[in-house]
């Protein structure tokens, strides 16, 4: 079953037979490239945001729906960029922006790995940062 919008389902007719049979059309994407930190390039891979999301949100009250949900809307956004190439830190940052709207613990989880902690005192300053946040709200 394909998701709304993906494929096209055409009613057609052969004109030697006059027989009546149907046809689906899926529209081509073109994903760019990811550029990672090594300058080694490979292809974009969805699986590894839905990955790195599944663990940010473990034994966090997030549905999976939701999960793959904020991956659509990752893949989607980098997709309207036109890029044939992009950044790995740019789908990270994508990652960490979605994140910090869905759950705050989620957020930094991600945040600690992506970012590369090293030490306590940087994780500390990032929960500053959301405190402060929150206590605007």
């Amino acid at each position: 079953m394909a998701k709304e919008g993906e494929m096209i389902r055409r009613r057609r007719e052969c004109l030697s037979c006059k027989r009546r049979y149907t046809t689906y059309e899926r529209i081509e994407e073109s994903l760019p490239m990811v550029v990672k930190k090594d300058g080694r390039r490979e292809p974009f891979d969805r699986m590894k945001i839905l990955s790195g999301l599944k663990k940010a949100c473990e034994k966090r009250p997030i549905s999976v729906a939701t999960i793959e949900a904020v991956t659509d809307r990752i893949e989607k956004r980098i997709q309207e960029m036109g890029e044939t190439e992009i950044q790995s830190r740019a789908v990270g940052e994508e990652i960490m922006k979605e994140l910090h709207n869905l759950d705050q613990v989620a957020y930094v989880r991600f945040a600690s790995v992506y970012r590369e902690f090293k030490d306590i005192d940087q994780f500390m300053d990032e929960l500053k940062v959301l405190a402060r946040e929150r206590e605007k709200k």
